[in-house]
Parts: C-alpha cells; sequence; structure tokens
C-alpha cells in the first residue's frame, strides 16, 4: 500500500472547524492538483514493480486529522509481480514525491541545486523489515535532531505552480508546531 500525503491546514478549535477546514481543504483547486498529481506519480511508481493492470487507487483525497494538522490522504494498492519483493518496492517508490517533486529526476536535480544544506535524515525512509520479507516504512517529513542543547527541526511544504508563498510557509509553521512544543516541554518541564 503506498500512501500519498498532500495537502494540508492547521486543525480548527472545535469539531464544527475542522470539519469546515476539511470542506474548503477538499475544494481548494491547489491542494486537489497537487494531490492528485502524487497519487498518479505513485501509481506509476508502483506500477513499475506490479502486476500489470493490477495498480488501483484504493482510497482518494480522504481527509486524516492529526494533532496540529489535517491532511488530505489517498491509498494505492498493487500485486507485486513475482520477481519483485519489498525491497524492489521500497527503491521505485523512493524518494515519494511529497519530498521531491514530479518529474522526479528532474526535480530531485533542482532540490540539489537550490536548498544550502544536504537533507540528512529529513525526507528520508524510517522502515521496518522482517526475516519473512514483510516491510512498512514511512517517510520523515517533519524531524528534529537534537544534539546537545541544539534542536534542529526541518519541515516542509509541496510547490506547484498555483503555490503562494505566503501560505505555503504558514503550512510549514503549522507542520513544525508538535515540534517546536516538544523542545518547549522539554527545556522547561523537564529542566532540573
Amino acid at each position: 500500500e503506498y500512501r500519498p500525503i498532500a495537502g494540508t491546514h492547521p486543525r480548527g478549535a472545535s469539531e464544527a472547524e475542522d470539519e469546515e477546514i476539511g470542506r474548503r481543504l477538499l475544494a481548494d483547486e491547489k491542494e486537489r492538483a497537487e494531490h492528485i498529481m502524487l497519487v498518479d506519480l505513485g501509481r506509476n511508481d508502483l506500477g513499475r514493480v506490479c502486476e500489470y493492470s493490477t495498480v488501483k487507487v484504493k482510497d482518494l483525497m480522504v481527509l486524516e486529522r492529526y494533532s496540529h494538522v489535517i491532511h488530505i490522504v489517498s491509498s494505492i494498492v498493487g500485486r507485486l509481480r513475482p520477481d519483485a519483493d519489498a525491497f524492489d518496492t521500497l527503491m521505485a517508490c523512493f524518494p515519494a514525491g511529497t519530498v521531491s517533486g514530479a518529474p522526479k529526476v528532474r526535480a530531485m536535480e533542482i532540490i540539489a541545486e537550490l536548498e544550502p544544506a544536504r537533507r540528512g535524515v529529513y525526507a528520508g525512509c524510517i522502515l521496518y523489515l522482517d526475516f519473512s520479507g514483510n516491510l512498512n516504512s514511512c517517510i520523515a517529513i517533519r524531524t528534529m535532531v537534537v544534539r546537545g542543547r541544539r534542536a534542529h527541526i526541518q519541515v516542509g511544504a509541496g510547490i506547484v505552480a498555483d503555490s503562494v508563498p505566503e501560505r505555503e510557509y504558514e503550512e510549514t509553521l503549522s507542520k513544525a508546531k508538535a515540534l517546536l512544543r516538544a523542545v518547549e516541554v522539554a527545556s522547561t518541564e523537564l529542566r532540573p
């Protein structure tokens, strides 16, 4: 199963506010276009290792709520070819379009040209792989690396033709909120 996540908005203060935010998020043309692009990219990636005509979109543009944000999420499935395994699937799908863009190879070249520092663990892969070949992975899409008394936080936002820089910036702040709260708690409540 491949689950592209794209389309993000801060949570509301109430259930009713979350419902309204969800409606607006699903109606937003920019968010829909970005999400559909990533669903198409995911279908293409899975198609590289799955049997012909088995790749299907199981769930399309479903809202999921997290502590500080609401996301649009889809689910794509397919049946692996007999000559492919879980690791082949990971290699076909990684890096995910949500952290690279499309077309993937050119997008990664642009990232290398424009970003002032290497990403480190950010946008990398955290996974579980057992001796039976079962694999479950996720993208390290919101990260905090702590060294000594310094925390380095990384988050991002998807940039497409219709992006409004101020909105993308606000999205990154919303995504960073839980990590910043963890730093706040650690620096005040855990101090001797």
